[in-house]
C-alpha cells in the first residue's frame, strides 16, 4: 500500500507538468473541439472519425496515465518500469493526422448527405501545447426527390416478399440523402430474404443508382437487384433431410466398428442417431428444433434452434451443419444437428449475511439440480433454505427469545415445452417455451408468532416474434397461510378489528387461489442493431378467489365468526390486481444515455377480503423505487405514524405510481456515473382508519407525490453490474404541507438514503 501512497503524492506534484516529456519543437495535443452547423450530425457523431485524440482523462483525476508516464526518468527500477508500462506517452500534435481527420470528417458528412461540406482547422500553439478546433460548415444537405426500385422486373417473387414485409420503405422522399440509412436498408432486405428461403443471400446483390443532377441539392434514387451469374432468378430453398446426433460421442461416430452400439430412429420426418442409453427423448429434441423438412429456409429458424437447444441445462453445445442440394430441380438445405451432453448434476451451497432494518443475521441455502431428469431437458430442483436473525432485546436480555428464524423447502420441475395439448400447434411450437411446476413450504418463527406458508404453483411461458414478445400464464397458484401460534401481546396489538383491521386481515389464516397472465414486449430484436430509442413494456393481471367463489355459489363453503366464507375451513382471499411497466432509454451516443421508467399498479380487494394479503400489497422506496427512501418507508399517501417507529406493516398500499428519469454517463469501460430524479408513492384504495392520509383521491394525489434526486455509481463487470445510489428527499408528503419541500434545506439524517443493488434500477 505504501507504493500507492507515494504514487498518489508524486502524481499530485507533477500534475501540472504534462509536457515534461514532449520533445523540443513538438507540441502536446491538449484539446480537440469540433464546431459544426450540421443539423442531425453533432460533435459526438464526428469524433470517431478523428485520427488523433488527446491523452485519455479520468473523471475528476485528469490525465493520470500521462502523469504516471512522466514520473520516471528511466526504466532502471521495478517501479519505474511499472509506471512506464501502465502509463501513457504524450500524444504529439501532427499536421498529417490533422489533415487526415479533416478528410475523414468531410467524407462522413458526405455520407450523411452534406456533399458540399467544408472542414477547416484552427490550431493554437502555446507553452508546448496545441489546441485544435475543427470548423465544419455543412451547407445545405442533399434531399431525396424520388425513391423507386426496379426489383419487380428482375425477380417478381423477391419483390412480392419485400413488398409484403414493408422492407422496400428504406427512405422517404424529402429525407436527407444518408448513405448509412441506405446501407442499413440493404442489410434489412437481405436479412428478410434469408428468412424467406434465400440461403446465403447477401446485401451486395442489391445496388443503388444515384442521380445528383436532377435539381439543386436533390437526388433521385433507384434500388436495383443484380441477376445471378448463372441464371435469371435467385434460388429459393426449403429444408430437406434432418439428421440429429443425440449426444453420441465423436469417438463412436468415427469408429465404424462400434456403430453397432447406435440406434437410428425416425421421429416425425426427423432422423435421430443415438446410443442405446439415449441422451434425450426424441419428443424433446423435436419441440426444441425448428428446422423441419419442407419448411422454407430461414436464418431465424436456425438461430432459434441453436438458442432453444443451448438453453437446455443438459446440453453443453449445439452444432448445426447446413448443406445445399438439388433434388428433382428443387433446392433443399440438408441439416446435420449435433447436441452434446453437459453436466447433468449440480449442487450448490450459499451463505449470506443479512441486515433487516439494522437487525443482523445469517441466511443459508442448499440446492440440488438435475438438468435432464426425465431425459427431455427437464430441470428438477430441490432447494432447502434457512435464516437466523438476531433482534436486539428491549425489555428482556434473553436473545434466544428475541431471535427470528426461518426455514423452508421447495421442489421445482421445469419442462422445456408447453404442455398444452388442447391449444393450436403454432402456440406449442414456440422458442423459449417452458412449463413449470413447484411446491414449497416456508416457516417463520418469531417470539410473537409462528407463521407457515404452503405453496403449489404452475406456469407456462413462451416467446414470439424473435424473442421480442414474452407471454407468461399462471393458470393456478395456491398459497395457504396459517398462524398456529401467536403471543397474547401480538394478538391484542394486531389481531383486533377495532385496532388495525388491515393487519388482522393480512396476518390471519387464509387461502390464496390465484391465476395470472402477463405479457412483455421489447423493440430490441435479436440479430439486429438496437434502435436509437430501445424500450420494454410489460402488462399483467392477477385474479384471486374465483374458484373458491364458485364453490361458495354451489354451497360448499361456510362462514366463520368474522363473516368470511371458508373453503376446507380456511378463509379465502378475493382480489384483482393489474400492473403496467414501461422503460425507454435514449442513447445520445455510446457514452451518454437518458433512461426513463413508469410503473403503475392497482389492486382491489373485494367480496371475501377486507384488505389485500400483506405479501400482495405495494410498497414504496428502495433501490428500484423512489430512492430518497429506504425500502418500505414511503407512504401510503401522507401517512406518518412516528410513534410506531419502523412501521413496515402499515407502509403498504393498493395503488402504486413510480416515475424516474436517469442520465447515465460512461466514464470508463468499467465505471458509469448516473444522476437521477424519482417521483411516486403508494396509496390505499379504501379509507382504512389505521392508515390515515393513505386514501387515494383524484383531487389531491398529485400533491402527495414523493420526489427525490441523487447520484449513482455503477461498476460494469459485463457478467454483473454493481450499483450504488445516493438519494436525497426533495418532497416528503409525510411532513406538514409547509415543510414538505426540503430540496433547499435538507436534513441529512432525515432525508438521505443509501442503496446498494445488482443491475440497473430499470
Amino acid at each position: 500500500m505504501k507504493y500507492f501512497f507515494y504514487i498518489a503524492i508524486v502524481l499530485l506534484l507533477v500534475s501540472c507538468d504534462a509536457t515534461k516529456k514532449v520533445p523540443r519543437g513538438s507540441y502536446l495535443l491538449n484539446k480537440v473541439k469540433i464546431n459544426t452547423d450540421t443539423k442531425g450530425v453533432s460533435e459526438s457523431d464526428l469524433k470517431p472519425y478523428l485520427r488523433q485524440r488527446p491523452n485519455s482523462s479520468m473523471f475528476l483525476l485528469g490525465r493520470v496515465k500521462l502523469h504516471a508516464y512522466n514520473i520516471p526518468e528511466n526504466d532502471s527500477t521495478w517501479l519505474n518500469r511499472q509506471l512506464l508500462k501502465y502509463g501513457e506517452p504524450p500524444v504529439l500534435y501532427s499536421d498529417r493526422l490533422t489533415g487526415l481527420s479533416m478528410e475523414q470528417i468531410r467524407l462522413q458528412l458526405g455520407n450523411k448527405g452534406f456533399l458540399n461540406a467544408e472542414v477547416d482547422t484552427i490550431v493554437e500553439k502555446k507553452d508546448k501545447k496545441a489546441n485544435v478546433t475543427y470548423e465544419v460548415t455543412g451547407h445545405d444537405p442533399y434531399l431525396v426527390r424520388n425513391f423507386n426500385d426496379s426489383i419487380y422486373s428482375v425477380d417478381s417473387t423477391i419483390y412480392k416478399i419485400l413488398d409484403e414485409g414493408k422492407r422496400l420503405d428504406i427512405i422517404e422522399e424529402g429525407d436527407i440523402y444518408d448513405l448509412e440509412v441506405l446501407e442499413a436498408g440493404r442489410i434489412k432486405i437481405a436479412n428478410e430474404l434469408r428468412n424467406n428461403g434465400y440461403y446465403n443471400f447477401v446485401k451486395n446483390n442489391f445496388y443503388y443508382l444515384v442521380d445528383t443532377t436532377v435539381g439543386t441539392h436533390q437526388v433521385d434514387l433507384t434500388l436495383g437487384l443484380n441477376n445471378p451469374t448463372d441464371s435469371t432468378l435467385h434460388d429459393r430453398y426449403k429444408f430437406g433431410s434432418i439428421i440429429v446426433n443425440n449426444g453420441v460421442s465423436a469417438t463412436i461416430l468415427q469408429d465404424s466398428s462400434r456403430h453397432y452400439l447406435l440406434d437410428t430412429i425416425q421421429y416425425r420426418d426427423m432422423k435421430i442417431v443415438q446410443e442405446r442409453d439415449r441422451f434425450m427423448r426424441p419428443q424433446a429434441i423435436f419441440y426444441n428444433t425448428f428446422i423441419r423438412p419442407d419448411r422454407i429456409y430461414s436464418d431465424q429458424l436456425v438461430e432459434r434452434t441453436y438458442s432453444s437447444l443451448n438453453r437446455l441445462g443438459s446440453v453443453s453445445q449445439t452444432s448445426i451443419s447446413l448443406t445445399p442440394v438439388v433434388v428433382n430441380d428443387s433446392n433443399y438445405i440438408n441439416a446435420n444437428i449435433s447436441i452434446f451432453p453437459g453436466n447433468m448434476h449440480h449442487l450448490q451451497f450459499g451463505v449470506d449475511g443479512t441486515n433487516s432494518a439494522g437487525d443482523l443475521g445469517i441466511a443459508t441455502d442448499a440446492t440440488y439440480e438435475h438438468k435432464n431428469a426425465l431425459k427431455g431437458g427437464e430441470t428438477f430442483r430441490v432447494k432447502l433454505n434457512g435464516a437466523y436473525e438476531f433482534i436486539p432485546a428491549s425489555d428482556s436480555m434473553n436473545l434466544i427469545d428475541k431471535s427470528f428464524y426461518e426455514y423452508g423447502a421447495e421442489v421445482f420441475l421445469s419442462i422445456p415445452q408447453l404442455l398444452l395439448p388442447w391449444v393450436m400447434k403454432q402456440l406449442r411450437d414456440q422458442p423459449s417455451a417452458s412449463t413449470e411446476f413447484s411446491v414449497g413450504a416456508n416457516f417463520q418463527n418469531r417470539s410473537e408468532y409462528l407463521r407457515q406458508f404452503f405453496n403449489l404453483s404452475s406456469r407456462f411461458q413462451w416467446s414470439r416474434r424473435n424473442w421480442q414478445v414474452t407471454n407468461v400464464v399462471e393458470p393456478l397458484d395456491i398459497t395457504y397461510v396459517r398462524m398456529p401460534r401467536m403471543s397474547e401481546n401480538f394478538r391484542n396489538a394486531y389481531m383486533n378489528d377495532s385496532i388495525n383491521p388491515i393487519l388482522k386481515a393480512s396476518y390471519e389464516e387464509q387461502m390464496i387461489v390465484r391465476s395470472a397472465y402477463s405479457i412483455s414486449y421489447s423493440n430490441v430484436s435479436m440479430g439486429e442493431s438496437p434502435p436509437r430509442l430501445p424500450f420494454r413494456a410489460r402488462a399483467g393481471i392477477e385474479v384471486a378467489g374465483y374458484l373458491p367463489r364458485i364453490a361458495t355459489a354451489l354451497g360448499a363453503t361456510r362462514k366463520n365468526a368474522s363473516g368470511r366464507e371458508m373453503l376446507f375451513r380456511i378463509p379465502y382471499s378475493e382480489y384483482v390486481k393489474t400492473d403496467f411497466d414501461f422503460a425507454p432509454a435514449y442513447r445520445f451516443d455510446e457514452n451518454h444515455t437518458l433512461a426513463g421508467h413508469l410503473a403503475v399498479g392497482i389492486a382491489y380487494p373485494y367480496g371475501n377480503s377486507i384488505a389485500l394479503p400483506f405479501e400482495k400489497r405495494y410498497y414504496g422506496g428502495g433501490a428500484n423505487g423512489v430512492r430518497g427512501w429506504s425500502t418500505r418507508t414511503l407512504g401510503p399517501g401522507t401517512y406518518n405514524n412516528v410513534r410506531l417507529g419502523y412501521d413496515f406493516a402499515n407502509k403498504t398500499g393498493d395503488i402504486k405510481l413510480d416515475m424516474s428519469l436517469e442520465f447515465r454517463r460512461k466514464l470508463t469501460r468499467l465505471f458509469e456515473l448516473a444522476a437521477f430524479i424519482d417521483a411516486g408513492n403508494v396509496w390505499t384504495i379504501k379509507d382504512y382508519q389505521s392508515q390515515p392520509g393513505g386514501y387515494f383521491r383524484w383531487s389531491s394525489f398529485y400533491k402527495e407525490l414523493a420526489a427525490a434526486y441523487g447520484l449513482g455509481v455503477r461498476l460494469d463487470l459485463n457478467f454483473l453490474l454493481l450499483r450504488v445510489d445516493l438519494g436525497m428527499k426533495a418532497h416528503n408528503p409525510a411532513l406538514p404541507p409547509q415543510e414538505r419541500w426540503s430540496i433547499f434545506k435538507p436534513e441529512f439524517r432525515r432525508d438521505f438514503a443509501f442503496h446498494f443493488a445488482i443491475g440497473y434500477p430499470f
